[in-house]
């Protein structure tokens, strides 16, 4: 593993990599267990409380687990991703008449009837868009997309990218997860506290969208973005945590920023043992010393994790928190753990951040971090 602080002292941004326009938010919505909007679950998240509940939409008696983060009454994936596209391309003032031109970038879990590819060109021609892209790379699939759709701004190649993801919790992927012990029996997911025990799935519908500075007026500034592999194994992640190490290093050198600079972290924090120091060290060796005085918190401890959709819901509620100036609960904190010395948001507390992180892995060791700036 490479000393601490390492990976960050780099040279300034590379315009090189990164394209010559800058590249801003000026549109977002969102559904969760705490219904639709960012208000009510940015509410939720300062608050630290969670939205788990029993399961009512299938049935877990079966189960050893038995709660998820799951909305009222029956959601329908394809309406709830159409009306968030809609809605964040209002906010952006992105008519139906001007989307002929722009792309839907599609995180989605899958769709056994028609295939990702097929049902994200269907929501694109439903919301008017001239085609589509399926993203289904487990936890950093809506993060790549969003890196993906930045990436294409920022050189140039794209005025606007619209980018959605949708997954509503399912008796299948219910059934894996607990079938796998990795569900938490106490019915709370604790990030990186003592007496942690696994995580618990949630409800996400969510759209944001990308576009060149210049147009409407943006909610914040998409700054930097970093991603990387780890090869390590299937399922378990690197313990040094140097792959997600190597695109928070990423991030920053894009946008150009030092880790000093970072006033909050959304962790991915899945509130399992391993994942959770792998992490933390990850933040060690990315952020140096900084990492003893960064506010960190996981707003899974309040939403779930949301497989492909978790990512852009976790990039949303960051910008919401980064326009409030107040920083995200770390709910369900027992106790400190000394495999995860970080400064975790325990209590409310308003902030002045310039940039803030969001970070998310997945099986097989993808790693991705954005990093977001005040407009």
């Amino acid at each position: 593993m490479r000393a601490a602080g390492e990976l960050a002292a780099q040279a300034p941004a590379s315009r090189a990599r990164r394209g010559d326009t800058e590249v801003v938010v000026s549109g977002m919505s969102v559904f969760s267990a705490f219904g639709a909007g960012v208000g009510p679950l940015l509410e939720a998240a300062l608050a630290g409380t969670p939205g788990f509940a029993p399961v009512e939409r299938f049935d877990v008696g079966a189960r050893r687990a038995k709660v998820a983060a799951t909305a009222p009454g029956s959601p329908e994936l394809v309406r709830e991703l159409i009306r968030a596209v809609n809605e964040a391309c209002d906010e952006a003032s992105l008519p139906r008449a001007s989307r002929a031109g722009c792309r839907l970038f599609l995180a989605i879990h899958g769709n056994p009837e028609v295939g990702a590819d097929a049902f994200a060109t269907s929501i694109a021609a439903a919301c008017g868009f001239a085609g589509a892209r399926a993203y289904t790379s487990a936890c950093v699939a809506a993060s790549t997309a969003v890196a993906d759709a930045a990436a294409l701004i920022a050189q140039g190649r794209a005025q606007h990218v619209v980018v959605a993801a949708g997954y509503l919790v399912d008796a299948d992927q219910y059934a894996l997860f607990d079938a796998g012990r990795a569900l938490a029996l106490d019915g709370r997911v604790r990030p990186f506290s003592s007496g942690r025990s696994g995580l618990l799935l949630g409800d996400a519908v969510g759209a944001l969208v990308l576009e060149a500075a210049g147009g409407s007026a943006p909610l914040a500034r998409l700054a930097g973005w970093g991603r990387s592999g780890d090869a390590y194994h299937v399922c378990k992640p690197r313990p040094d945590g140097e792959g997600l190490a190597r695109a928070i290093a990423d991030a920053l050198h894009r946008g150009g920023v030092q880790p000093t600079d970072i006033g909050y972290i959304n962790a991915h924090g899945s509130g399992t043992k391993q994942s959770d120091v792998a992490e933390s060290a990850a933040l060690r060796v990315s952020l140096g010393d900084a990492a003893d005085k960064i506010p960190v918190s996981s707003t899974k401890s309040i939403h779930g994790q949301a497989l492909e959709a978790g990512a852009l819901l976790e990039l949303i509620l960051t910008i919401a928190a980064l326009g409030a100036g107040r920083l995200p609960l770390n709910a369900g904190y027992l106790g400190p753990d000394e495999d995860c010395p970080l400064a975790l948001v325990l209590e409310p507390a308003a902030a002045d951040m310039d940039y803030a992180l969001t970070l998310n892995v997945a099986f097989g060791g993808a790693n991705t971090a954005l990093l977001v700036g005040a407009p």
